[in-house]
């Protein structure tokens, strides 16, 4: 029998066009989400949200108004409440601005769980947090406190709930966490890893499995997996991107969820040049399997999995 979180096609969705980004408080309109949606339909039957914001807002009430046939997994996310020293690019904050945090994300916590209940014909799970514990974060929260977080979201909504990380907490700091949430949700990035396109699947098999033998009894899915077509040379070697191999990692890796059963979210449906830093090759701006002015790169063109 196929459990409940076994394959489907499933993507990443952030519809943030140039100019708008969730740091202005500039966010895509409802007609610019409904274009972006109406491209998306035919091919993918689920849809992964970062936030509980007003894009997430208007995408559950666009797929409500337009009726159409996405499951959504509903993000919270939840902002630094621990400063992180080992932060690359701007772990430190001051306490005032932890203290507000911690305030933020109560509240965001709350919307989750009330958007969750009036959306529950749409919403079918909720994660409490996004790449919050991993060492490199920006927004690091205590595991401790996301396992709290869990717990009490549990308790209000009738959907599974988890929480989206990189694998590697998995295997040690977050074992409180996984007994606690309902499913196990990775993220695993092989190019990231100085990882070749004929290394790949592979690699990322390699990162699934660990978790699952850690955790046998608990469903395990992938919540973010992609590959940059363009990049800088900063974090990801320039010859190591392109449309050919994003195009050949996502159909391998598709034709591998679905004939173990596994859910993964691809990482992402639109490019989106807010990201990372001003440089146009940075590679945080270029996973979409579309680009930002909405073009197709080669994996949408073709059959994915």
């Amino acid at each position: 029998m196929r459990h409940r979180f076994g394959f489907k096609r499933a993507i990443c969705y952030s519809g943030f066009r140039d100019g708008q980004s969730p740091d202005l408080g500039q966010y895509p309109s409802v007609e610019e989400i409904r274009s972006d949606l109406m491209m998306l339909k035919d091919q993918w039957s689920a849809l992964r949200l970062y936030a509980c914001d007003e894009h997430a807002k208007r995408v559950l009430t666009v797929i409500r108004e337009e009726k159409l046939d996405f499951t959504v997994m509903l993000g919270a996310y939840i902002g630094a409440e621990l400063s992180n020293p080992l932060c690359p690019w701007g772990g430190i904050h001051s306490q005032a601005v932890l203290e507000d945090n911690q305030r933020r994300n109560a509240e965001e916590l709350a919307r989750a769980a009330s958007w969750a209940n009036e959306y529950r014909d749409i919403v079918d799970v909720v994660s409490v947090g996004n790449e919050a514990t991993v060492d490199w974060t920006d927004h690091l929260v205590d595991p401790m406190t996301v396992e709290r977080y869990a717990r009490e979201l549990k308790a209000k909504i009738p959907q599974p709930v988890t929480f989206c990380e990189n694998y590697v907490p998995w295997l040690d700091k977050l074992v409180d966490v996984a007994g606690t949430v309902d499913l196990i949700s990775i993220h695993t990035y092989p190019v990231w890893e100085y990882k070749t396109i004929d290394e790949a699947l592979s690699f990322t098999i390699e990162n699934y499995r660990a978790v699952k033998e850690k955790y046998p009894d608990k469903p395990v899915i992938v919540t973010e997996a992609g590959w940059a077509t363009q990049s800088n040379g900063e974090g990801i070697p320039k010859d190591h991107v392109s449309e050919a191999a994003q195009a050949r990692y996502l159909s391998e890796l598709l034709e591998w969820a679905r004939d173990e059963d596994v859910l993964v979210y691809l990482f992402e449906a639109f490019d989106e040049n807010w990201k990372g830093s001003d440089h146009p090759l940075e590679p945080e701006k270029h996973w979409g399997i579309f680009n930002a002015s909405r073009e197709p790169k080669l994996a949408a063109q073709l059959s994915l999995g």
